[in-house]
């Protein structure tokens, strides 16, 4: 096997410690990936090995590069889609995946889909009426979904936002929990207010939802109503039983549109019940003007470990 050498100069040190990640995570992950031996010494990145595996790594990193050369940060999901791109023909989508901002936060980070799948995930929420988002956790799902919630609020597209998701508990029970109703949900709401202080400040969240623009409640407070003209998120559905789940798909009125969240390998309902969820993509699943979106270990933009966290336990329930 012919060996080879390459040396990409990094524009600045900015870039270099971008391209790095933490402790050189990410150049560890370079090499895994392509068999290449990466050193940085400074702003040249010395890549060394076969010729093939050297060249692939190096259009690997040069793909990266509306983001490196910015300075922003890479994760392992940003690698792990350049690899792909490369690899299936998809670069210029890729390049257009980078450059496809959905929302700035408060402090001015750029939130974007970071892979394919997230991509497709966003053009369906777009799209469709209702989407699924299926996955596990870590891969975006309500984060993504709360994103476009808020930018259709902020844009008048839609009047108002409800975030809702079962009470369901892991060993406690609601009653036991201490305060008035709000008190007693607020802990099983939390993710979904998490999403929204990233982008409204929190001081206004109080009014919106005093005017009905927020509307942040359990599942049990949907029975009855029409939803209309709203942006709804049903979040952790694999906790809904069926009649439930069926039940906040049926409140769906005009002008509306519905992204229903979940994880079907972390249910947490008794071992005899079935899921809503998975009863719903049985049955729905080829209903026109619904999508749904199955998101994976490859597509968790969280902390490294979490990704790895979700593989062993795929390893170990296949």
């Amino acid at each position: 096997m012919t060996q080879t050498s390459q040396t990409i100069q990094l524009p600045d040190s900015q870039s270099a410690i971008a391209l790095a990640g933490i402790k050189e995570q990410n150049l560890q992950f370079l090499s895994r990936q392509t068999g290449v031996n990466l050193v940085l010494r400074g702003q040249d990145l010395l890549l060394q090995g076969q010729a093939k595996a050297v060249e692939r790594c190096a259009k690997a990193i040069r793909t990266l590069e509306p983001l490196w050369s910015l300075g922003k940060p890479l994760y392992e999901p940003d690698l792990l889609t350049a690899f792909v791109a490369i690899d299936t023909g998809r670069t210029e989508e890729y390049s257009d995946l980078q450059s496809n901002i959905l929302a700035r936060t408060k402090k001015g980070e750029i939130i974007r889909a970071k892979t394919f799948k997230q991509k497709q995930y966003v053009k369906a929420i777009q799209k469709y009426d209702i989407t699924f988002g299926i996955g596990p956790a870590g891969t975006g799902k309500t984060f993504l979904a709360a994103v476009l919630a808020v930018k259709a609020l902020l844009s008048d597209e839609c009047e108002r936002i409800i975030l809702t998701r079962p009470a369901v508990e892991a060993g406690e029970k609601l009653g036991f929990l201490p305060g008035d109703l709000q008190e007693k949900v607020n802990p099983f709401l939390r993710p979904l207010y998490d999403a929204l202080y990233e982008f409204i400040d929190a001081e206004k969240i109080p009014d919106l939802m005093e005017r009905g623009k927020i509307e942040v409640a359990p599942l049990a407070y949907m029975r009855g109503r029409t939803l209309s003209n709203a942006f709804v998120i049903v979040d952790e559905a694999q906790n809904t039983t069926p009649a439930q789940l069926k039940m906040v798909l049926t409140r769906l009125g005009f002008g509306s549109k519905m992204v229903v969240t979940g994880d079907i390998t972390q249910t947490d309902l008794p071992s005899s019940q079935d899921s809503g969820l998975v009863v719903s993509r049985r049955i729905l699943r080829n209903v026109e003007g619904i999508a749904f979106c199955e998101l994976s270990q490859a597509d968790v933009v969280r902390h490294p470990l979490v990704q790895k966290i979700v593989a062993a336990y795929e390893r170990y329930q296949g």
